[in-house]
């Protein structure tokens, strides 16, 4: 007798080291979902595991992880909770014990069409509340011991403290794909201009909130913007985002860039509040020999005309976008855009260093760049000024108008 209680103690110990092994740590959610599914099958002797996590605006389990229902996830699997199996769990927040599955014990067509005959599920809680639910199921009739629940338990823990690095994992490849889709991969075929850009993530996230953006208005004329959003990761790109279609949205209702920029600037204090946006938007004339361009709190561009030094245009810089004060009316300064002028527009991240004044950047930028079609451009200043590894997000645009 006394042996038998030691060999199941010695039992339920390995089975606690299989799932608070340090090596989990090491494993990105998604593994770790799948490596403690697969550990938890082999610990119970059970033929299904299955992670769902709670949509809170929804109020449903989502399937999300899976080892032997693998159709649930391809499916998508909701179920509202109170409904069914996972939907008691989590309605109840305790564990629940189904010895013979039935079409009225269950609402999910997987777990019937895979023959489970017997469930055991835990809730996952984090502070008080539900965040998930953890189930395991055999294709043969099987009674679960309280043991059993405890070592459910324990799984379930496991999978509450990867939430986090889930959340920041989806965070990031969200900002991503809404970087890319709002940076633009093409800019504008436009007759006796040529048009270039780069855009540079300064943090491992890989997103930011600076931007450039180019686009023919119904008037003829050619819009071009650089901005700039406080911030870094999702919400400075989701903020970007909505404020680059806003101005976009601006720009098609006024024939001003300075104008523009007022309307932005409205809707940046009202709608976007703490989120400080600097901006240049410029204005090219259909032939192309004239450019309106207003700053709001943004670096001056730097001009390259043939047969003269290269220079910062001399352009009025208003205050940047959302600073919440009632402002003077905004400038809109015109520039001569001679053939062969190459202008640049770059967001602070391209020029300032650490330990360096403002201009000695400034001035290396205006050093750097050569009258040259425009993608050259472009790359002999990423060349030149080494941001390769930048400490912060780099957003640039060049455009040129071509020799006659």
């Amino acid at each position: 007798m006394v042996r038998g209680k030691a060999l199941g103690d010695e039992q339920r110990l390995r089975r606690i080291e299989a799932v608070t092994d340090a090596t989990l740590s090491r494993l990105d959610a998604a593994d770790l979902f799948d490596e403690l599914l697969d550990r938890v099958r082999e610990l119970l002797k059970v033929d299904t595991a299955a992670i769902l996590l709670l949509d809170t605006r929804a109020q449903q389990l989502v399937a999300t992880a899976a080892r032997g229902l693998e159709e649930e996830i391809r499916q998508g699997f909701r179920v509202s909770v109170g409904r069914g199996f996972a939907g008691r769990i989590a309605l109840t927040r305790r564990p629940v014990v189904v010895d013979r599955v039935a079409p009225d014990t269950v609402v999910n067509p997987v777990l019937l069409h895979t023959g489970v005959q017997s469930l055991l599920g835990v809730p996952i809680i984090e502070r008080d509340d539900l965040v998930g639910v953890l189930h395991v199921g055999t294709l043969t009739p099987r009674r679960f011991t309280a043991d059993d629940i405890r070592l459910l338990e324990l799984v379930a823990d496991r999978v509450r403290l990867a939430l986090p690095a889930r959340e920041n994992s989806l965070d990031q490849n969200a900002a991503l794909a809404l970087q890319r889709s709002l940076i633009p991969t093409e800019l504008p075929d436009v007759p006796g201009l040529e048009l270039a850009g780069r855009y540079v993530p300064g943090h491992a996230s890989g997103v930011g909130g600076d931007w450039y953006d180019v686009f023919t208005l119904p008037s003829g004329w050619l819009g071009m913007v650089v901005g700039d959003v406080s911030g870094h990761g999702l919400q400075s790109a989701v903020v970007m985002g909505r404020v680059r279609s806003a101005l976009r949205a601006y720009a098609l209702v006024c024939d001003d860039p300075a104008e523009a920029l007022t309307l932005l600037d409205r809707k940046v204090v009202h709608f976007e509040a703490g989120n400080l946006t600097t901006a240049l938007y410029a204005m090219i004339s259909p032939d192309g020999s004239a450019m309106h361009v207003s700053l709001a709190g943004h670096p001056r561009p730097v001009l390259a005309v043939p047969g003269r030094p290269n220079t910062v245009l001399e352009v009025h810089i208003d205050p940047p976008l959302g600073i919440g004060r009632l402002l003077p009316k905004r400038h809109t300064t015109r520039v001569d855009f001679l053939p062969g002028t190459v202008l640049v527009s770059y967001t602070d991240g391209l020029v300032e260093r650490r330990g360096e004044v403002y201009d000695a950047g400034v001035a290396r930028l205006m050093a750097a760049i050569p009258l040259a079609p425009v993608e050259t451009v472009c790359a002999t200043v990423m060349a030149t000024l080494d941001v390769e590894h930048p400490t912060d997000d780099i957003a640039l645009l060049a455009v040129r108008r071509l020799p006659v």
